[in-house]
């Protein structure tokens, strides 16, 4: 890599997460576009040369802009204060899956300031269990808004630090240039929604990674035990399972899953047992799908078709009618899946996820963390075109009551479309096997 490009690299993508983690807001969208348009420039100046002599500087890099993004409080996201709302319920011995925030305002708990901040306060939390601890953790060591988040960004810079050295040892085991892990380690939305921002994608990816490099090993309890804990860390490596069963039917099938399963019972257990929690939990995640709308690309062409037939929004119908087609979907590209090595399940996981986003009624930015980290170990390059287009969605927060700008949301979509089959055909021209190696779609 010649020097001069390094360097202007560098600083581009090193100014532009800065800027983002420490003086931007979400409601500020052209200073937002800027910024992240200077550091994807950057990010495209790093990783899109030659990296012989550069790689550890690189890693130095990531290493540094994350450990800046430390002490800036999240500007992009109001979730964070939900988790501290979480934290402190959990310190004071309440159990924050039994009832919403808005049952706590007349009690000593109720935080009105805290409150005021919430984005669903009529909702139970959905955060599963490894993050309450550490939001648990987080309000315990420090009762302050600052100190909290701080603790929890901690936790994460951990798991991303643990996120790279895997992806180096994943790509070391599969024979793949173990430069990629870069396109991770630099990409300037990993950077500013996991450590800038509180998003516990990071702890999931982390998990899923160490579960994937454990079944490299033939370490298939301790693979298990890792995915139970990626699940703890949210939800969505549930749907991944599937492409488990024909790699390891021969294998340890029944130690793999009675770790997996046994893992996520003694996990969810202290949480989810008591009365009304179960109802609380499952009626919070079926709202997800029949109330919460963003960015979303099949729902709103049905969303649409729905106000052309009825005249009214059908999202109570269609969200868990496209849930339903996402987990048939899945399912049945992973019964055909007949490849059992691991190197080709990178790519089956990422069509997992694809179909999912493409499928659910809400896609913040930071969803792309799992697609983005797997297509390190493929030679699909659209999920890194995806995160930059996806920053488009922030022109949302630019009135009040937010509203999305749809003429960006088809832009983004059609880009991401667009860029997906112009590389589908150049693996097609390179021959069948190249075409469908890595992602069935």
């Amino acid at each position: 890599m010649h020097t001069a490009g390094r360097i202007a690299g560098s600083v581009l993508l090193a100014a532009g997460v800065i800027y983002l983690g420490y003086e931007v807001d979400r409601t500020e969208f052209w200073s937002l576009f800027l910024a992240f348009t200077l550091a994807f420039v950057g990010y495209g100046l790093l990783v899109g040369r030659r990296l012989e002599g550069q790689f550890r500087w690189l890693l130095l890099l990531g290493l540094i802009l994350r450990i800046g993004l430390l002490f800036a409080f999240p500007r992009l996201s109001d979730d964070v204060y939900r988790f501290i709302w979480d934290g402190e319920l959990i310190v004071a011995g309440e159990n924050p899956y039994v009832h919403p925030p808005t049952y706590y305002l007349g009690e000593p708990l109720g935080d009105r300031e805290l409150y005021g901040r919430l984005n669903s306060p009529d909702y139970h939390s959905i955060y599963p269990p490894l993050t309450q601890v550490i939001f648990a953790l987080a309000a315990y060591v420090s009762p302050g808004w600052y100190g909290a988040a701080l603790v929890m960004k901690l936790f994460l810079l951990f798991t991303e630090v643990g996120s790279v050295f895997l992806i180096y040892h994943l790509l070391l085991r599969f024979g793949l240039p173990v430069s990629r892990c870069l396109l991770y380690w630099l990409n300037p939305l990993i950077l500013v929604e996991v450590v800038g921002n509180l998003h516990f994608e990071g702890a999931m990816v982390f998990f899923l990674l160490l579960s994937l490099l454990l079944l490299t090993r033939s370490g298939y309890g301790r693979a298990g035990l890792a995915m139970a804990l990626s699940i703890a860390s949210k939800l969505l490596p549930l749907m991944l399972l599937p492409f488990l069963l024909r790699r390891l039917w021969k294998g340890a099938f029944w130690r793999y899953f009675l770790v997996t399963g046994g893992g996520v019972v003694l996990l969810f257990a202290p949480m989810l047992l008591g009365s009304g929690v179960l109802d609380g939990f499952g009626g919070s995640l079926d709202l997800y799908f029949r109330k919460f709308e963003f960015n979303a690309s099949l729902y709103y062409l049905l969303r649409a078709y729905g106000f052309y037939d009825v005249g009214y929004n059908q999202i109570a119908r269609f969200g868990p009618l496209l849930a339903r087609v996402a987990g048939m979907l899945i399912m049945i590209v992973a019964l055909a899946d007949e490849r059992t090595d691991w190197k080709s399940l990178p790519g089956r996981w990422l069509a997992a996820f694809v179909i999912y986003l493409l499928c659910t009624t809400t896609v913040h930015p930071w969803y792309l963390s799992v697609p983005i980290a797997l297509c390190c170990f493929t030679e699909w390059r659209f999920p890194l075109v995806w995160s930059y287009l996806i920053i488009l969605t922030y022109t949302s927060y630019t009135s009040i009551p937010y509203q999305e700008d749809l003429l960006l949301v088809g832009l983004e979509y059609s880009v991401v479309f667009t860029y997906f089959v112009a590389e589908r055909k150049a693996r097609i021209k390179k021959g069948p096997r190249d075409a469908r190696a890595d992602l069935v779609l």
